[in-house]
């Protein structure tokens, strides 16, 4: 799957629907609604009824309910034909920094907010689930700033309380994964609660020497400090090398991409633009088809609505 095997074998909505049946369903058709597995078969329409079929429904022996291949994704209920959406996952993919929805709304020919709205919900797929495993070995943990126009006024370059900018702190195993999240304050009991709820137990821990890391050594003894205030970046440790260089290496790539591609990105998304930089960061090792596939896999059980992306209104 790379954009000419795209361009070629999704001309039409058949085949995207086609090849979507056999990502989704490896193991026989699986029943959304009861679950039962290769019971369904695929309803074919009589030329002689006035009442048509659509194409790629299929109707379940057990709870006698119809489905489509869509039921239960991000494409549930989306008037846009699966070859875009094939293609828009393509393009996310295998974009390093990714792809703006005006670029995808010209490229696609859909409208910009269906565009935007794509993205939002190729983004949901991309998240990770709760049960992922803790990460472990030597995981690096920094905290950045994104977005606002304010300049950094605060103790060692952070914005100070009346800055716009939004904090995000991540943590990268050395080799491995990574997680973004979105914090209100970075504050000591707000890190440590990232902390606790992403790293294994007895886990090289590396953070540099802000206050808001003072506790981290009674739950993770192995914690070292590089002490970027005096000047250091790397040094020798009992547990290994110690330095931030792969966090602050992942940082470049996210502000690469929200300053460059995106320019502007709003704090009610902002977790979803963290979730797509994970992914790709944690998928890097793979070629663009089978990030692009693995991103396939991810969009069952991930529905997103439109209502969901608008901020709550103000009361009056």
């Amino acid at each position: 799957m790379n954009l000419k095997t795209v361009a070629q074998n999704f001309s039409d909505e058949d085949q995207a629907r086609r090849f979507l049946e056999k990502q989704r369903w490896p193991d026989g058709v699986v029943c959304p609604h009861c679950g039962l597995i290769g019971q369904a078969y695929r309803l074919e329409a009589d030329p002689e009824s006035k009442n048509p079929v659509r194409k790629g429904v299929w109707k379940c022996r057990g709870c006698q309910k119809q489905f489509t291949v869509t039921v239960g994704t991000i494409f549930e209920d989306s008037h846009i034909p699966l070859n875009k959406w094939l293609m828009a996952i393509h393009f996310l993919c295998a974009s390093k920094k990714g792809m703006s929805s005006h670029q995808l709304h010209r490229m696609l020919g859909v409208t910009y907010k269906s565009a935007w709205f794509m993205t939002h919900r190729i983004r949901e797929a991309m998240s990770q689930d709760s049960f992922f495993p803790p990460l472990n070995g030597t995981v690096e943990v920094d905290e950045t700033y994104i977005g606002g126009k304010r300049k950094h006024s605060g103790e060692r370059g952070r914005p100070d309380v009346m800055s716009n900018k939004k904090p995000v702190v991540t943590l990268v195993e050395r080799g491995g994964r990574a997680r973004s999240q979105r914090v209100a304050r970075v504050t000591a009991d707000n890190l440590s609660a990232v902390m606790k709820a992403h790293i294994a137990p007895k886990t090289h821990v590396v953070t540099d020497d802000f206050a808001g890391y003072i506790n981290v050594r009674h739950t993770w003894p192995m914690h070292s400090v590089i002490k970027h205030s005096d000047g250091v970046y790397s040094r020798k440790g009992p547990w290994g090398r110690v330095h931030t260089n792969t966090v602050e290496g992942f940082f470049g790539i996210l502000k690469r991409g929200i300053n460059g591609v995106y320019h502007h990105v709003s704090e009610l998304h902002l977790h979803r633009y963290l979730s797509e930089f994970d992914f790709r960061y944690n998928s890097r090792k793979i070629k663009d088809n089978e990030r692009s596939l693995l991103a396939i896999k991810g969009v069952a059980g991930k529905r997103l609505m439109y209502r969901d992306t608008k901020p709550p209104q103000e009361p009056f």
